[in-house]
């Protein structure tokens, strides 16, 4: 990981003042690593041997950097990671556009691996991540979403990243297609279940842990599984209580929210869903070779579901 923090360091570089500016501010707020540990993990326990796999971890925590400046521009976020959000330090305008240039060069390294196939995964991979934002924005304030879509939306603009990230490990290690497919499929698992816990954590997280405002969701008009749950099994005033702050959004309503969230068991319930989660991921190593690196993976994915932050 220090290898991959060098490489992110020199290729922010840029003789545009505010883009260095903005992109440190973001990149030094730290952050879990895990897309770009994932690459390390899955290159090292496909045998691989070499140096790109650090150029490609930093792809890929640049893609996903994109799409948190851009994410807290259409969110009007001002906290993330218990720090002010760039937007709120430097302007949406500032925000969105090193959010391009971030796009941008992430796509400026993966050409220098010279690599189709990982440069097909990283294409598909950001394109379906616009996708899952888009599908997102259009589901926010509507409270008739079912199960299903809810998942869509997490499997396009979360989980999508974590397989290709797991993907290109095994590409670098030189994986059979089988195998391969095994590993993006590990991947689209346990990014479902850190996604899932990520919501359960927006009504039951402590702040200074999380880094987040409880509620954010909420505010947003956002579905997650723990308001679809507590619509499906409250009482009919708690289910009109949780659709109303759907479809109006804001804080108001969240003490009655979080009371019908508590009384149906809601946050138990996607807690487990993430469990099942990431036990089809722990599945879909069976055919990786027992190591170090593989034992990292497993790590991995029990602390997507039992993390608190």
């Amino acid at each position: 990981m220090k290898a991959v923090d060098a490489v992110i360091r020199s290729r922010l570089s840029s003789d545009v003042v505010l883009i260095r500016q903005v992109a440190e501010y973001i990149i030094s707020a730290g952050g879990k690593r895990l897309r770009p540990a994932l690459v390390l993990f899955v290159a090292g326990a496909t045998d691989y041997r070499g140096t790109q796999h650090h150029e490609l971890a930093a792809v890929v925590e640049f893609i996903h950097t994109a799409t948190l400046l851009h994410d807290d521009v259409v969110d009007e976020s001002d906290l993330r990671r218990g720090n002010r959000t760039a937007n709120a330090m430097f302007g949406n305008a500032a925000a969105v556009l090193v959010g391009d240039f971030l796009y941008s060069r992430a796509f400026q390294m993966m050409v220098a691996v010279d690599n189709m196939r990982v440069m097909k995964v990283l294409s598909d991979a950001t394109n379906t991540i616009a996708e899952g934002e888009v599908l997102q924005l259009m589901n926010c304030h509507n409270a008739d979403i079912d199960v299903e879509d809810y998942l869509r939306v997490i499997r396009y603009k979360t989980a999508k990243l974590f397989e290709a990230a797991s993907q290109l490990g095994g590409i670098l290690g030189g994986a059979d297609a089988i195998l391969e497919a095994e590993l993006a499929r590990f991947g689209m698992h346990l990014g479902t279940a850190f996604q899932l816990i990520d919501d359960v954590l927006d009504y039951s997280g402590d702040e200074s842990t999380t880094g987040k405002h409880l509620g954010d969701d909420l505010a947003e008009g956002k579905p997650t599984l723990p308001l679809i749950h507590a619509m499906k099994y409250g009482s009919a005033s708690q289910s009109a209580a949780v659709r109303k702050a759907i479809e109006t959004g804001g804080r108001e309503d969240f003490p009655a929210v979080l009371d019908a969230i508590r009384s149906t068991d809601a946050l138990a319930e996607a807690r487990d869903r993430a469990g099942k989660e990431a036990a089809l991921a722990l599945d879909a190593l069976d055919r990786l070779p027992a190591s170090t690196y593989k034992d990292s993976l497993v790590q991995l994915s029990n602390f997507a579901v039992a993390r608190n932050y």
